[in-house]
Order: C-alpha cells, then structure tokens, then sequence
C-alpha cells in the first residue's frame, strides 16, 4: 500500500525517514519534484547497497566506519537499517560496543549533524518547550536518555554521551523492529567533571562542573515529569547514570511510568540468561551453585538480585538463596563490618563472623582469590570494568574443585575485560563455560572450535521493547525482566547439547525478539500491566508493531 507524503524537493531527501536516494522511480521523483536533484537511474536497494558496502569498506578505523554509518542513517534510515541487519555480526560492534565509547570520547571532533535531542541545565526553563516541540511534531514509543556520566567503561563523557542513546536506538529498531520514526536520544546535559572535556575548544557541552545533590534530582525530576506529560504512553530507558544516581532514579520512578534502567535490569537479564543456560549445559541447577562477583556496582548487584530471584524461582528462600553470593567490590568482600556499604550492596553483605575461620591471603581486605579459595564458587562473573583481574590460579583453583566452571568475564570495552575467554579456556582445558561481554573471536582448544557468546544487552533490551509497545504495557517490572531472561536462555544451543554457544547466534536476533516480546507481553498481562489478548492477538500485535526496512511506494498529498 503506498505511503501518502507530504514533503517536496529537497525537504524530501533531507528526512532521513523518507528519503530513498536514488532508489526513487521516475514517477515519483516528477511527482515530488526530485527532476535534477537526482541520477536519472532508478536503482534497487540490493544495487544502492553495494555502494555501501565500497564506502564502508574503503574506511580505515572502525571509528571512521562509525562516522560513515551515522552519515548514512542520518541520510536513508531505511538503507542503513537494511545495510545493518544484512552484515548483524560484523556491524553491531561498529555501531554500538566496543566503537560507540571512541565516538562518545570524539563526539565533538567527529560531530556532523544533529539527531536527537541536547537538554542542557540553563535551559531548564525552556524543557516543557523542548518536549512539547517533538511531541507535536511525531509519536515517539521508545527515549533512551542520558546524562553522560557512566558511559561504558570510559567514565564520565559530558554531552558527548548523548552517543550511547543514539546507539542504543539503533539497536531496538535494528534488533527489535521498532520503527526508527518513533525512537529519541536524549542528553540530559548537567556538566561535566572530565577535566579534558572542559579544556577541549571543540567541546560542546554546558562549560559547568556535574550538577550534584538536589540541584541534579530536581532537574531530572523536572524532564521526568515532562516525558510523563508530552508523551504519557512512552518507554523511557535510563541508560549510563552513575551507580550512586542509577538506583535511586530506578526506584523514584519506577513505579510511576513505563521505565527501566538497562544497565541494571538488562544487563542482569542478559547474563541470567547465559547462566542459565550455562547451569543446564552442566546439568547442575542453578540453586546448587554459588556464586562470586568481582565489581559490586550496580550492574553487580542487578545481576545479583535477579539471579537470587532465579534461585527463589527454583526453590530455595530468599535467605538461603542470599547465601550462595559472594560481592568483592575495590573494598573486598562485602561484609556486614563495612560502614560504607550502599543500599543494594547491603542485602549481599556477608556476616563477619562467618569469615573468621577463613584462611586468608593478608590481614586486610578479603580478595577475590580469598573467596575462591574459601567458598569455593562455582560461577564466577566480571562486571568490575577493571582489566586482568581473574588470574590464572584463580581460574585454575576453581577448575580443580569445579567440573565445569561458570566464568563470565563482563566487562565493556574489550580493553576493560576481567580476562580473555582463550586464556580462561586454556587454563582449565576447555572444561569451562565462558561468555563475555565484549565481542571475542572462536576459541581452538583441543581439536575444537567454542564459540564465545557475547552477553550483550541488546539480546534483551530490544525484545523487551518490542513487548512494551506491541503489548501496549504501562510498566516494566522486574518480573517482565525475568520472563525476558527465561524467553532468551530457552533459545541457547547449549542447552540442547551441553556444547556450544550459552545464547543464540546474533543473526537471529529478531525472531529471539519476537521470543522475549511475547514473553513479556504474557507476564505484563499476568501482573495486570496490559490488556488481556488471545495468543493469535499477541502475534499480530507484535507483526504489527515490527518495522521493516523497506521502501514504500509514494503518493502526493
């Protein structure tokens, strides 16, 4: 059925949404007045991505494959989401993980065009002008918003992480299908404390040391109440806020519209997913194994609260499941004996007394080799953003009482990783179940090929999303996020075998989706979040919902 548009001429090729390039027939091009602006050839798209692929292929960096993406969708989204999703693997680390932090560090060298929305601290007075602008103007479904502080391992970016949301986006449409026209970056612009970016002639952030305290809450309080206001049926993604700002923003608002944070509820349903998966592959139940974590941030103790949940799922009480985690943060162990424990921290402290009997390595902080040496964990997970932190003998130790070791090395970037899944399979011959959360070639080891799954958020995020706009939810609850985790460990190979990948290959990352979509549909049902639907209707909702990168005939109007 053909599109009626509205716009002409150069305003035309100017929307990225619309714009089909040279892929325009003769009739429309004299009908929207396009003569002369264009080739007189009509191309495919098949025939327009070659030339996409000459470009991006003549690039010398991946930064600067990032920039020649970023010019492409800013030019015809339709073709550089069909270019993304024809070549997933080789360009999802290109467009979001590990290039998007370079981007956010040269965001205002490499700044070319704009594209979501700046909403920075002096124009507090102006941000109900700002939201409402947009919402006259389109739908939006999905905002991922930013402050820039936390963004990836790389710390605090200022304005130039408004890269991350951008990324993000491009993901849910790329990954979950939904449409590029109703998505928004936001930067919540709020300084910076990054001395080099204040100092940098080209930065183009709010020149300001970070907000802090009451000033900062009432600020973002101030847009959370625009978002409600302008786009009240909104799913509104918190991405990238420092841990001390992260938790209490989850917990404000989200009982009070659609929210989650990724890097908490993502990242934990991602890798309670993998673990999952990874339990039944060693045919040893989660509730049967105890867990260490190096990193005991937010994202730790995310991952931490989900995984207690799943235990609880399985059987066992909240207070028996708590005592299978052991949290090291740059302190040590967590224990009950710390006075600057933070609030979700303290619910994994361990009790002093316990760990008098310890042998332990010195007298002072307990380390994470003292945890492997006394409580023997048999899943081990990075999220410390500190590189080479699991050791060979640590590994080693856990492959001498453990059959097969649980070792999930997390951290983003690849240069920030606890360590490499080829050293963690070599240390333990093969024996152990790795994923990671960068991306990591095969691994050789003894005449086999592993592939190393990559515990990348954007297998859970997307079909989340998909679910909340397909299912029209007006929440996102931790139960939603469990169900999106369960949907996504049903789909892992290793599973079925025993061997192979603890998550499914990324070019089906749409149909694992639609998995996690309707999963989550079902259980926003259940919880009394959405509307009843029979299961043909949650079917065609989410066909619905899924956009497709494709041209559309064009009429006049």
């Amino acid at each position: 059925m053909a599109m009626k548009v509205t716009k002409r001429g150069q305003n035309l090729l100017r929307d990225p949404i619309l714009n089909k390039g040279t892929a325009f027939t003769a009739k429309e091009k004299e009908e929207f007045h396009l003569l002369g602006l264009l080739p007189c050839n009509t191309e495919t798209i098949e025939e327009q991505l070659l030339r996409c692929r000459d470009a991006f292929s003549a690039k010398q960096t991946p930064l600067e494959q990032h920039i020649y993406l970023r010019a492409l969708q800013d030019r015809n989204e339709v073709l550089f989401y069909r270019f993304v999703l024809d070549n997933l693997e080789e360009m999802m680390p290109i467009i979001y993980t590990p290039v998007v932090g370079q981007a956010c560090e040269f965001f205002h060298h490499i700044y070319r065009q704009p594209r979501g929305l700046f909403i920075s601290y002096p124009e507090y007075d102006k941000m109900d002008e700002i939201l409402s602008a947009v919402a006259k103007l389109r739908k939006v479904s999905v905002i991922v918003v930013t402050d820039g502080e936390r963004i990836l391992g790389l710390g605090d970016q200022g304005a130039g992480g408004l890269g991350i949301p951008v990324g993000k986006l491009s993901l849910y449409t790329a990954c979950g299908g939904i449409s590029p026209a109703e998505t928004l970056p936001i930067i919540l612009d709020v300084g910076t404390n990054n001395k080099e970016r204040l100092e940098d002639v080209e930065y183009l952030g709010w020149r300001h040391t970070r907000l802090t305290g009451e000033e900062y809450y009432d600020f973002v309080d101030h847009f959370v109440q625009g978002v409600k206001k302008h786009f009240p049926h909104v799913l509104l993604q918190f991405e990238d806020f420092a841990q001390q700002h992260a938790y209490p923003l989850l917990e404000k608002y989200k009982d009070e519209l659609c929210t989650f944070n990724d890097d908490i509820q993502g990242t934990a349903a991602v890798a309670v997913a993998g673990i999952i998966a990874a339990t039944k592959a060693c045919n040893v139940p989660l509730k049967e194994h105890r867990v260490a974590l190096l990193g005991a941030g937010s994202a730790g103790c995310g991952i931490s609260e989900q995984l207690v949940h799943a235990m609880m799922n399985q059987g066992l009480s909240e207070e028996e499941a708590r005592t299978r985690f052991y949290l090291v943060d740059r302190n040590g162990l967590l224990h009950d004996g710390m006075n600057n424990l933070l609030p979700f921290q303290k619910p994994f402290a361990r009790k002093q007394e316990e760990l008098s009997e310890w042998s332990l390595q010195s007298s002072g902080l307990i380390s994470m080799m003292d945890v492997i040496q006394n409580a023997k964990p048999t899943i081990l997970l990075g999220v410390s953003g500190q590189p080479n932190q699991f050791t060979e003998p640590m590994i080693k130790t856990m492959a001498n009482y453990c059959e097969r070791p649980i070792i999930f090395p997390l951290s983003n970037p690849t240069s920030r990783i606890e360590v490499s899944p080829h050293d963690v399979l070599h240390w333990t011959d093969g024996k152990a179940l790795v994923a990671t959360g960068s991306p990591f070639d095969a691994v050789e080891i003894n005449g086999q090929t592993i592939d190393i799954a990559q515990c990348n958020n954007s297998y859970i995020f997307p079909g989340v999303g998909l679910g909340v706009v397909a299912g029209k939810a007006k929440r996102v609850t931790d139960k939603m996020m469990m169900a999106a985790a369960m949907a996504l460990s049903e789909l892992a190979p290793a599973t079925k075998t025993g061997q192979g990948r603890l998550l499914p290959e990324l070019h089906t990352i749409r149909s694992v989706s639609r998995h996690i979509a309707k999963a989550v549909i079902l259980e926003a049902m259940n919880e009394g979040h959405a509307k009843k639907q029979t299961d043909s209707e949650i079917d065609e909702a989410i066909d619905e919902a899924m956009w497709e990168p494709k041209y559309q005939s064009y009429i006049a109007e």
